[in-house]
């Protein structure tokens, strides 16, 4: 009877020691899927509704009171970094107009509410003369925007689309946005600390000429508190995969519609993507012979390379958007 109590205080000792590791890992778990939810809800809780977000520019607003270029930002594109596109094409854009970038909101893209915002900034500030430049994916969403806009009486007159496909099979990782598509359609949303491995993933597959310190720099900076919540994230996924151009053909009156872009381009089919733009919207394809030589990365990106970027903006607007006549305000009659 005396080995008994020993045997179960030994058993009780082995178990209280199994149970604290058990209790251990199982509480550091808890605490990194605690953690994780937290920042995840922080970074869609920053930004949940969509903001039409000016760049101010005294000479510009002076001189075109009334006219005003929209931003649609690319994938995964921050609200800072829409800003940083737009001040790297200033130096363009502002010969023609006022600037502003379409921050998309964290609670997932609505393009309802977006048709309903930029109409709303248009309507308050009596704009007459609006451009749209759509910035890769937001190229997409700024001919969705001009068909509607047309339906509710605004005429856009000029669209960019930079680097922008006209669908899922011109991304050259159509089966990454599948992936992420199917995630989404089934209700699963991609926490931060997967989310994490991917961008890393991602940047090193495609490091190109990114140098280490790039890599890590840009996949922190998808998840800080100011990026592109991963909601964003899979209903911009959803959209591109969905997206079909021809929906839009002869929908979008008299807009001009200017492709530009690179060959070298490692994310986008520079040339199915023209060719389909350029097939679809011939009576409004002004340009598409424009390329944005040297620019690095070869995508979509003014931000890094704001030079060559200005040349060709420039020359598109010198040739489809002329300046107006000397003397004039420039301003058409309101709708």
């Amino acid at each position: 009877m005396t080995d008994d109590p020993a045997k179960l205080l030994r058993t009780a000792e082995s178990l209280g020691r199994f149970s604290r590791r058990r209790f251990l890992v199982g509480a550091g778990a808890g605490l990194a899927l605690a953690a994780d939810l937290f920042v995840t809800r922080l970074i869609q809780e920053q930004r949940e509704r969509l903001e039409i977000i000016p760049v101010r520019d005294d000479a510009a607003a002076s001189r075109f009171p009334r006219a005003m270029w929209f931003l649609f930002p690319g994938y995964k594109t921050s609200w800072e970094e829409a800003v940083w596109v737009l001040n790297s094409l200033r130096p363009a854009l502002a010969t023609r107009g006022q600037m502003a970038a379409v921050g998309y909101s964290n609670n997932g893209l609505d393009v309802d509410v977006m048709e309903a915002e930029v109409f709303r900034y248009i309507r308050t500030r009596r704009i007459n003369r609006v451009y749209f430049y759509g910035h890769s994916f937001g190229g997409m969403l700024a001919v969705e925007m001009a068909a509607r806009l047309l339906a509710r009486g605004v005429q856009v007159e000029l669209i960019i689309l930079d680097s922008s496909p006209s669908g899922r099979f011109d991304v050259l990782d159509a089966r990454m946005i599948e992936g992420v598509v199917l995630l989404y359609e089934a209700g699963y949303r991609i926490p931060s600390a997967l989310r994490g491995g991917y961008e890393l993933g991602e940047r090193i597959l495609h490091k190109d000429e990114r140098s280490w310190n790039t890599v890590v720099d840009q996949t922190l900076e998808q998840l800080s508190p100011l990026a592109p919540s991963s909601t964003l994230i899979q209903s911009e996924s959803s959209y591109i995969y969905h997206y079909d151009a021809a929906a839009y053909a002869g929908a979008i009156g008299n807009a001009d519609l200017a492709y530009i872009g690179n060959p070298d381009d490692a994310t986008v089919n520079y040339y199915t993507a023209r060719a389909r733009w350029t097939e679809l919207f011939g009576p409004n394809m002004v340009e598409n012979s424009l390329i944005t030589r040297g620019a690095l990365p070869a995508h979509a990106s003014p931000q890094w390379n704001p030079l060559v970027y200005q040349e060709v903006v420039d020359r598109v607007l010198t040739s489809y958007a002329p300046l107006p006549a000397v003397g004039g305000d420039g301003q058409k009659k309101p709708f």
